[in-house]
C-alpha cells in the first residue's frame, strides 16, 4: 500500500484571513507544511486547497495542490475528496498534517505511518504528548486525551480531563499537586494529526456530526461516540503547536528563527 500525506489548507480562516500564505521564513505557511511532511518517508505529499491562491503558491514550490469543495467543515473532509479524486484504494495510507504546523516533528509523522502499517486492520490514529503547564490544562482552547491501558482513546475534551478532584475542586493547585497528576502520565494533550486507511478515513466522513461533536466542537469525538477504536500514538518529541490567531503566527515565527538559524 502508498503512504499519502494529505494537507488540508483552508484559506478562510476566521481569526487569521489567508492563513495558508503567511510567511514563515520567506515562503507560505503551507509550503512550509509541504516541505516538512516530504521528509518524512511518506510516498508523497498533495495538498488539499480551497482557493486558486494557495494552490498557485503551493504548485510554484514544486508540490502537488487539489482544489477541494470550499464548502467542508473539515479538513477530513477535504482529505477524503482527494483520495476519491485520486482514487486511491481503500488500504493506501493517508496522513493528515494541519497547514498550519511547520514545525510538525518528522517523528510524528513517522511514527503514525510505521503503526498504520504494522496494524493492518487499524483504521484511525492520531497523537498525543504530556502536558507540562497547569495553565495550558485548564485552557478550553488545548484539547486533552484520556486513554486506556492499551493506549485506546477514551475520551477527548476541552475540560481538564482526568478531573483531579481532590487536587482542582478547590480552583487552586499547588505546584506538588500538579507534579503527581503529570506523574501518572495521564495527563496528555491531543496533538492535531491523523492517520487513515482510506476506507477508514471514508466511513469517518460518512457518520457525520454526533451529538458530542456538536457540544465539544471535536470532530474527533464522532469516532468514539460510534464505538470505534481510535489508536493514540505517544509523540518522540515536543510538538510547537500550530497558528490560529495572531498571537501564535509571532510565536511560530520566532521558533522558526531558531530552528532555522
Amino acid at each position: 500500500m502508498t503512504v499519502h500525506v494529505v494537507i488540508p489548507a483552508r484559506f478562510g480562516s476566521t481569526r487569521l484571513p489567508g492563513k495558508p500564505l503567511v510567511d514563515i521564513g520567506g515562503q507560505p505557511m503551507v509550503v512550509r507544511v509541504a516541505q516538512q511532511a516530504a521528509r518524512s518517508v511518506a510516498d508523497d505529499v498533495v495538498v488539499a486547497v480551497d482557493d486558486q491562491r494557495v494552490a498557485t503558491a503551493v504548485e510554484a514550490a514544486g508540490f502537488t495542490a487539489v482544489l477541494t469543495d470550499p464548502e467542508h467543515t473539515s479538513g477530513s473532509d477535504r482529505s477524503m475528496q482527494v483520495a476519491e479524486l485520486m482514487r486511491w484504494p481503500d488500504e493506501d495510507h493517508i496522513i493528515n498534517v494541519q497547514g498550519d504546523e511547520p514545525l510538525m516533528p518528522i517523528s510524528v509523522i513517522n511514527a503514525l505511518i510505521e503503526k498504520l502499517q504494522a496494524l493492518p486492520t487499524l483504521e484511525m490514529a492520531t497523537v498525543s504528548e504530556p502536558l507540562e503547564a497547569l495553565d495550558d490544562f485548564l485552557n478550553p482552547n488545548v484539547v486533552k486525551v484520556v486513554a486506556d491501558d492499551s493506549w485506546h482513546a477514551m475520551y477527548f475534551s476541552r475540560a481538564p480531563i482526568p478531573f483531579a478532584r481532590d487536587s482542582l475542586a478547590s480552583g487552586t493547585v499547588s505546584e506538588d499537586a500538579w507534579s503527581e497528576l503529570q506523574s501518572t502520565g495521564r495527563i496528555q494533550r491531543h496533538v492535531g494529526i491523523y492517520g487513515f486507511r482510506v476506507n477508514g478515513l471514508r466511513t469517518f466522513v460518512e457518520l457525520g456530526l454526533c451529538a458530542l461533536e456538536k457540544i465539544e466542537m471535536l470532530e474527533q469525538l464522532r469516532w468514539l461516540q460510534a464505538g470505534l477504536k481510535l489508536l493514540i500514538v505517544p509523540a518522540q518529541e515536543p510538538v510547537p503547536g500550530g497558528v490560529d490567531t495572531p498571537a501564535d503566527l509571532e510565536r511560530i515565527q520566532a521558533l522558526w528563527s531558531e530552528v532555522s538559524d
